[in-house]
């Protein structure tokens, strides 16, 4: 990446990082919603800012919702691997029952995807008792359908990464070719899945307190 969207990427993240630190303490523990389409940036924005935060002097951790991933033993006799990453492919309840654990319980032990294995591993990772910042990021965070909606109750802060369609359509092309797929392939599974997904999260989306629409300032992710 060139030195001028690695210092976007930098005013963006202190700019966040300050916001966050400057939430009224409720005496809970403080979660961070960061929503957006495949390939909008999350992954990194997220990652960035609880390096931020932790840097900032706060005990601060990145809790990602791909563990919730269904495995393709169940995914498969559903006929809905092609669609993996599509709402219907997720243990949407249990990852609700952890972010309602994250804002009440010290300790939260969950589970963490392993893109390498294309599953996820059980008990991979933990939130201790000093952990006081939660950022979760995620495609459905702000997705307007049940059981999504009930996570709105527990953002202490919600992001929206609003990624115009020609950006994130170039970047899940690359994302697919760089796993081995050929044009055609990397095409289709692009526009077949993911962006089928980007459009109805974008079509049906709880209002976000903060939306990011500095797109070139995020790498995909």
């Amino acid at each position: 990446m060139t030195a001028g969207p690695n210092r976007a990427l930098d005013n963006l993240v202190a700019d966040l990082r300050d916001r966050v630190l400057a939430l009224e303490s409720t005496g809970r523990r403080c979660l961070v919603g960061i929503a957006g389409a495949p390939a909008s940036g999350k992954s990194t924005l997220a990652d960035t800012l609880t390096h931020a935060l932790v840097a900032a002097g706060r005990q601060a951790r990145n809790v990602p919702m791909d563990g919730f991933h269904l495995d393709n033993r169940l995914l498969d006799p559903a006929g809905l691997r092609p669609r993996k990453g599509a709402p219907e492919t997720f243990d949407a309840a249990g990852f609700l029952h952890m972010i309602r654990r994250l804002s009440q319980e010290d300790e939260v032990v969950y589970p963490i995807f392993d893109r390498s294995q294309d599953q996820a591993i059980a008990g991979a990772g933990r939130v201790g008792p000093d952990c006081d910042i939660v950022v979760v990021e995620g495609n459905y965070l702000l997705y307007d359908a049940e059981p999504w909606r009930g996570l709105s109750d527990f953002w202490t802060m919600s992001v929206w990464i609003d990624t115009p369609e020609d950006v994130l359509r170039e970047r899940l092309i690359q994302r697919w070719l760089d796993h081995g797929h050929d044009a055609d392939a990397a095409r289709a599974r692009a526009e077949g899945n993911d962006l089928a997904n980007a459009r109805l999260i974008a079509q049906h989306r709880l209002p976000a307190d903060l939306v990011l629409s500095e797109s070139a300032a995020l790498p995909p992710g």
